[in-house]
């Protein structure tokens, strides 16, 4: 590939990316995300911890909810993994894409993690209905619990649901955001049709922190301190985190 056309598809391809994120931004400012920034700040008052989850790619959203700087703090990442590291399945089940497809892990999954009944899910899967995240959904409305969805609503609504209950991510949710990704999430093509320049991990982690922001804002605008997570990698960061931590002892988990 010629320097120029890699430069006409970078070109192209910010192209995409930059409408999406002002739109998202433009929709936070206009208050559309206000309904998952209530039931988030509604879980930290009572205590409760905020759970994120996505299977594949979309576990970065999880990431980028739960354990980094800038973060917030009551936050937990549930990962697929963790029915190996944690529970009872041995490594060789991770191999492939069978078990983000298997709605029968979410029990297993579930009762591994550290679910408060104040909780809030944070659920983002692109596709929005894989097993997995799918039973999960469930599991989590089963329980009493709110969920807030990150999808692409244009995807989901074209593909047929793979759990057993005919549902989709979004049809399960108290609150759908939808990540503004087009049908099979790559916008650009290259010769001979090849799809390349997907955008939903980018619009996913930028709901991600308009939502932590949110969040944020709303508790400081009571005249309380956040509690918010600062780079470890700072003078007393460490010690920062750790002491907020401590307060969530039992209920977070962090791991490498």
């Amino acid at each position: 590939m010629t320097e120029s056309a890699l430069s006409d598809l970078t070109r192209r391809y910010l192209a995409e990316v930059v409408p999406r994120v002002q739109e998202l931004a433009a929709q936070a400012q206009s208050g559309a995300f206000d309904d998952a920034i209530d039931l988030m700040v509604e879980a930290i008052d009572k205590g409760g911890i905020i759970q994120a989850f996505g299977t594949g790619h979309s576990e970065a959203f999880a990431m980028e909810i739960a354990g980094r700087a800038g973060g917030l703090i009551p936050t937990n990442k549930i990962a697929l993994r963790d029915v190996v590291v944690w529970g009872s399945k041995s490594p060789e089940i991770l191999g492939g894409s069978e078990l983000e497809r298997d709605p029968a892990i979410v029990d297993e999954l579930f009762a591994l993690s550290p679910v408060g009944e104040d909780d809030v899910f944070l659920i983002a899967s692109n596709s929005g209905v894989n097993g997995s995240i799918v039973g999960l959904a469930l599991l989590v409305k089963e329980r009493g619990h709110k969920l807030i969805a990150v999808t692409s609503l244009e995807h989901t609504n074209r593909v047929q649901p793979k759990h057993p209950s005919g549902k989709r991510l979004a049809d399960v949710a108290d609150v759908v955001i939808d990540n503004l990704a087009p049908f099979g999430d790559a916008t650009l093509e290259l010769a001979g049709g090849t799809p390349v320049g997907a955008v939903s991990s980018i619009t996913a982690a930028f709901i991600a922190q308009l939502l932590t922001i949110g969040t944020a804002e709303r508790i400081a605008e009571r005249g309380v301190t956040p509690p918010l997570y600062i780079s470890a990698n700072i003078p007393g960061g460490d010690e920062h985190n750790r002491a907020l931590e401590e307060l969530y002892r039992g209920k977070i988990t962090r791991t490498a």
